[in-house]
């Protein structure tokens, strides 16, 4: 399991692990001060040994670089907040189909919709589904409804059960 904790802090763990190393203090000792593992000090201090303090510098992550920097993504959280009728779409409803688009437009980087919503919630956005409600419905038939006929049905069901 990783560690937690952003490159630069882990990194400055390592070195403050390799500076007590250098002052002679014991690979146990070490490990109980920097909340490390005695097998991860020990790694540390094989790695002083080859390289120097400069052998327990991060690393770059491998694989692809990200298609967006931070910056576009912000700018594309602020569309979306904006709403989707702001975007020259016909409701307020946004769909990983328009996001993406919106995406290509802007910054012309083409997602697949499936990476879509991986970006989405990523960017703390949830699904939403619109409530559907007849343009014709009569909310007082409703209410009237609700109150008079769906006790009497629902008493039906209790008694055949």
């Amino acid at each position: 399991m990783r560690t937690k904790g952003s490159a630069a802090e882990l990194e400055a763990k390592r070195r403050i692990a390799g500076r007590l190393l250098l002052e002679g203090k014991s690979r146990g000792e070490v490990a109980r001060l920097v909340n490390a593992s005695w097998n991860s000090v020990n790694r540390w201090q094989q790695l002083i040994d080859k390289g120097g303090l400069e052998a327990l510098a991060a690393k770059p992550h491998p694989g692809r670089p990200p298609r967006l920097t931070p910056a576009q993504c912000k700018q594309v959280t602020r569309i979306l907040e904006r709403g989707a009728l702001k975007a020259g779409y016909e409701n307020d409803l946004w769909t990983c189909p328009r996001v993406a688009a919106v995406i290509a437009q802007r910054f012309g980087v083409h997602f697949d919709d499936s990476h879509v919503w991986r970006l989405l919630t990523k960017w703390g956005w949830s699904c939403q589904k619109p409530q559907r409600q007849a343009r014709e419905q009569d909310a007082a038939a409703v209410e009237h409804w609700i109150r008079r006929d769906w006790p009497r049905i629902k008493k039906g069901i209790a008694r055949s059960s």
